[in-house]
C-alpha cells in the first residue's frame, strides 16, 4: 500500500535529484526492509545509496551491538545524529536510516524538506524478519515485546517525517522499490 502525494520526473524517466539532497530517504522499524530497498532503487537509478547503521560502524569500528554494550544507547544516538546529518549532507541517490534515527529531535528536523518514505511493517513479519535480534541491541530478550513497543512508540514519529507509506508486509523488496519508485516519477 502507497499514500501520498506525486513528485516530479526527469526526461529520463528517472526521479528528479532535488539538487543538492538525497532522491529519497528511507525510514521504519527494523525488519522493514531499509537497507535491501535502498540498494535496489541505488542499482535501478544508476545513483549511490548510504546506510547509515554501516557509516557507524565503520566509523566507530566495531557493530551497533558493540557500541550499545561498550557506549550506550546515548554515545550510539551521537554517532548515529553525525552520520544521518553527513549522509543528507552528501549523498544523492538513496539513504536509509537506522531504525531509531527518527527518535532524535535534531534527525527529524534535517529530515524535513527531504523527499521520505516510510517502509512499515506489522509486528508479525517484523519478528520474522529480524529474528532474535541479537545484532540489534534494542531487541535482546523478547523480541516480539520489544519490537512491539519500538513499532509502538516509533510510528507517529516515522509517519510525522515521510510524505509517503509503503506496507512492506507480504511484499518482496522488488516491489517495494517498485512502489517507491512509481511514487517518486509521479
Amino acid at each position: 500500500m502507497a499514500t501520498g502525494a506525486a513528485g516530479g520526473s526527469t526526461d529520463a524517466g528517472r526521479p528528479s535529484p532535488a539538487g543538492d539532497r538525497p532522491r529519497v530517504v528511507l525510514v521504519g522499524p527494523p525488519g522493514a526492509g531499509k537497507s535491501t530497498v535502498a540498494r535496489l532503487l541505488a542499482d535501478r537509478w544508476g545513483v549511490g545509496s548510504c546506510d547509515t547503521d554501516d557509516v557507524i560502524e565503520a566509523r566507530a569500528g566495531k557493530p551497533i551491538a558493540d557500541i550499545f554494550v561498550d557506549d550506550g544507547e546515548a554515545a550510539f544516538r551521537v554517532l548515529e545524529s553525525a552520520a544521518v546529518a553527513d549522509a543528507l549532507d552528501s549523498e544523492r541517490g538513496v539513504v536509509a536510516l537506522g531504525g531509531g534515527a527518527v527518535t532524535t529531535a535534531a534527525t527529524r528536523a534535517l529530515l524535513a524538506g527531504q523527499r521520505v518514505v516510510f517502509l512499515d511493517v506489522g509486528l508479525s513479519a517484523a519478528a520474522a524478519r529480524v529474528g532474535l535480534g541479537v545484532t540489534r541491541p534494542l531487541l535482546l530478550g523478547n523480541v516480539r515485546s520489544q519490537l512491539k513497543a519500538l513499532l509502538d512508540a516509533r510510528r507517529p514519529l516515522y509517519e510525522e517525517v515521510a510524505e509517503l507509506t509503503v506496507v512492506t508486509d507480504d511484499l518482496p523488496s522488488e516491489a517495494v522499490a517498485d512502489s517507491v519508485d512509481r511514487y517518486l516519477r509521479g
